[in-house]
């Protein structure tokens, strides 16, 4: 199956079963918006709740806010992004089509590295056990011919983005005779820079006065608070702020179904440090948060690390933690050393002190931070891509499942009566009331067992459970699991505890 064809199937999945529809739909729908569904905003909500609960409530010193949407405008004066919140985008002549320039590059190079990830699959195969992936990627001259074709790109592609020689970018667009997607022409207009952030009015009243943003980014609202929150929680260096919440960018390039929207949801973390301790809080929440994303059990090999080539102009580290998309790798967390850039600046144009006093050292100083910030939207896509799975079984049918994590799956259990009388639908819904308490568990009596299996299969649901004539008499139920479709007898008196041990949040933790 071709990554355009995965994705696909995932988008038509996620519309049919109720994860992911398209905004406005009855009027043609919207670009680059979306809304969740019934099933959709449950695995968001877990998302988020495993989120905040790994990274507030399982930190003494990281605490969590909500800041508004709406900011005063020179907010973002003092951040920067009025002044460097740019794209740089470039339009093809014949298609009339716009695309980012950086983009575009990147996916020339993403098609270097899947033939290098071709030659390596290939060793793979001849060597098999013995097969050493470092040692060939080091020693195969197709492999180190390409390498140093990528790594010549990136260092025109930084040399002009550090430069802000937006010429040198379409001219290397040029000399990797790069062609539009859509009609194969290499006619391009010059790269121009675009400003990413939603302009509105605040109030009734029109002018440059009332010139409000939607906020690009939920960071800015933790740092306007950094002196409230210090102060009012007693908080000590270092200590984090984190934030769930929407931002908005007017991305002209804005698809791969929920990668890429206009409206999206951040889960950030500013670490608020020591200067000259930076880097090793960096490297700190390096692992801490690929550790984080490992214990959903999504592959290890589906992660990888890529460290910036241009840095912004407030960071002297970053890095991104990328996932194995449909559409290849791209960035799901990015991991930054931000500096004092954004406390300084805010002190500068607001006039308020925002610094620290250490009441050991005696000193007074602005402090660094190291930022942690994930795409919400982008995290529910790895999640559902990863789990979309078509399985031919044993008896040669075949079954599509979602295979998303226990813990966070919409739909922790199914309570099934095998038929809908002789008092199986009653002791069903008594069951039901035992679990819903803790955990989201939903009822179907409608169609054959089979049926029904594979309708819970389909949205991820990780245990069914049947109540058949025996739960009558003996009080158990025949709970099946999803992804082995093994079955197993519960006592109806040990099923609460059976089911969080299975599905509950903390099963996550214990890894």
């Amino acid at each position: 199956m071709s990554a355009e064809d995965g994705l696909k199937k995932v988008i038509s999945h996620a519309k049919e079963y109720g994860f992911v529809f398209p905004s406005s739909e009855i009027y043609d729908g919207l670009s680059a918006a979306y809304d969740y569904g019934q099933l959709g905003s449950e695995l968001k909500n877990n998302l988020k709740q495993y989120w905040w609960t790994a990274m507030v409530r399982m930190n003494d010193n990281i605490v969590g806010i909500d800041a508004a949407i709406f900011m005063h405008p020179t907010t973002w004066k003092a951040s920067g992004h009025v002044d460097a919140f740019n794209d740089p985008l470039i339009d093809n002549k014949n298609s009339k089509k716009r695309y980012r320039a950086d983009v575009l590059i990147e996916e020339f190079i993403g098609k270097i590295e899947s033939k290098i990830n071709k030659d390596v699959a290939k060793g793979k195969k001849r060597f098999g056990d013995d097969f050493n992936e470092e040692e060939f990627r080091s020693t195969n001259p197709n492999v180190l011919r390409r390498q140093q074709k990528i790594d010549g790109i990136n260092a025109k592609f930084k040399a002009a983005m550090d430069a802000d020689d937006l010429a040198a970018v379409k001219a290397l667009i040029e000399e990797l005779e790069i062609a539009c997607p859509i009609s194969g022409s290499k006619n391009w207009t010059d790269v121009r820079q675009f400003n990413l952030m939603f302009k509105t009015e605040l109030g009734a009243v029109s002018g440059d006065s009332g010139v409000v943003y939607l906020r690009p980014e939920t960071a800015q609202g933790i740092f306007v608070n950094y002196l409230n929150v210090q102060k009012s929680g007693r908080m000590k260096l270092p200590f984090g702020i984190a934030q769930i919440g929407k931002a908005f960018r007017n991305e002209i390039i804005a698809r791969q179904f929920i990668f890429r929207m206009r409206e999206f949801e951040q889960m950030e973390m500013q670490f608020f440090v020591k200067p000259g301790t930076q880097e090793e809080w960096y490297n700190h929440w390096k692992e801490a948060r690929k550790s984080w994303h490992a214990s959903l059990g999504m592959g290890d090999e589906n992660y990888r690390f890529h460290d910036h080539i241009k840095l912004a102009h407030y960071a002297d580290a970053a890095c991104d933690i990328e996932f194995n998309f449909p559409m290849g790798f791209k960035e799901l967390e990015g991991i930054h050393s931000r500096t004092d850039f954004d406390l300084k600046s805010h002190e500068e144009h607001s006039g308020k002190k925002l610094r620290f006093f250490d009441p050991e050292s005696k000193e007074s100083f602005i402090p660094y931070v190291v930022e942690t910030s994930i795409g919400l939207d982008r995290l529910f896509l790895a999640v559902l891509s990863n789990a979309y799975t078509e399985e031919t079984l044993d008896s040669g049918a075949t079954r599509t499942v979602l295979s998303i994590p226990p813990a966070i799956a919409p739909i922790k259990a199914a309570v099934l009566p095998l038929i809908k009388k002789d008092g199986l639908p009653e002791k069903a819904k008594e069951i039901l009331d035992l679990l819903r308490i803790n955990h989201n568990v939903q009822y179907d009596e409608k169609d054959a067992i089979g049926r029904r299996y594979r309708r819970q299969d389909a949205i991820g649901t990780p245990l069914c459970i049947t109540v058949d004539h025996d739960s009558l008499n003996d009080n158990a139920v025949t709970v099946r699991e999803r992804d082995g479709m093994t079955q197993e007898r519960v006592a109806i008196a040990d099923l609460a505890s059976y089911v969080d041990s299975k599905v509950g949040m903390h099963t996550l933790f214990n890894k």
